[in-house]
């Protein structure tokens, strides 16, 4: 697969999104990728269906704008023998519908990167990108791994600097970004507002990253098995304003 070339200088915006229709939002209002999940405000994202998958890349319109949330369920990023292989399995389906990226995270039990896991994704996912999500924002010292985490074949890191909204980790990001050296993209992402993304980008990151999420307004009963009405749609208005924001910082 022919990776996207990123400009020299700029910052990508990625945007993520839980299905078709919102992944034609982000494009259309100036994301450069989409992270596709499920289930993102209740759990903080799993692994999307098939269907799910094959719909938004039809969405976007090439492999380099889809990176898939490959993530077998809610709680911690320490998997056992059966979640390792399911994910390495979701992974080689993934990659076979046309992602061009995916996203995974393993840690052990005494908090330190799941090299094993990591390997395994990483031979599952051929081609395709590698990223590593927030299971590093767990560490003390989300830094220390950057360079073992390049080795293992990671292409991006997606973190808040290890606190509840990235604009508040900002010296850890940009602790990440010196001992990258430029061999892992450094994206930000957990509570990015529109008017963080100025000193974000100031900090010299690749990428930024938002759900751009609002509620749908829709109020009708969610049926006997309960749960919550309504759900979370991406805002077109949200994404145009990031890339808005964006733009101005990199002109």
């Amino acid at each position: 697969m022919t990776r996207p070339v990123q400009v020299e200088g700029s910052v990508q915006l990625e945007i993520a999104v839980q299905d078709a229709v919102g992944a034609r939002r982000a494009v259309a209002a100036g994301a450069d990728r989409v992270e596709l999940c499920q289930a993102l405000s209740a759990t903080g994202g799993l692994t999307p269906s098939a269907g799910t998958v094959d719909s938004v890349l039809a969405a976007v319109g090439s492999a380099e704008r889809l990176t898939v949330l490959v993530r077998p369920r809610p709680g911690g990023y320490v998997y056992d023998t059966e979640e390792i292989a399911l994910v390495s399995a979701d992974i080689r389906d993934i990659v076979r519908r046309g992602a061009g990226s995916v996203i995974v995270g393993a840690l052990t039990a005494d908090g330190s990167v799941d090299a094993e896991a990591m390997r395994r994704w990483r031979d599952a996912a051929g081609e395709a990108d590698m990223a590593f999500h927030r299971a590093i924002d767990t560490l003390d010292d989300p830094a220390s791994v950057v360079d073992h985490l390049a080795g293992l074949g990671v292409r991006r890191i997606l973190t808040s600097g290890g606190a509840v909204r990235s604009i508040d980790g900002i010296d850890a990001i940009a602790a990440m970004v010196r001992a990258s050296a430029g061999r892992v993209q450094i994206m930000p992402g957990g509570g990015v507002r529109v008017q963080d993304i100025s000193q974000l980008v100031a900090s010299g990151v690749d990428a930024v990253h938002l759900s751009a999420r609002r509620a749908s307004g829709d109020t009708a009963p969610s049926g006997p098995g309960g749960g919550s009405a309504g759900y979370d749609a991406t805002d077109s208005d949200l994404v145009a304003a990031a890339r808005a924001a964006l733009d101005r910082t990199m002109a």
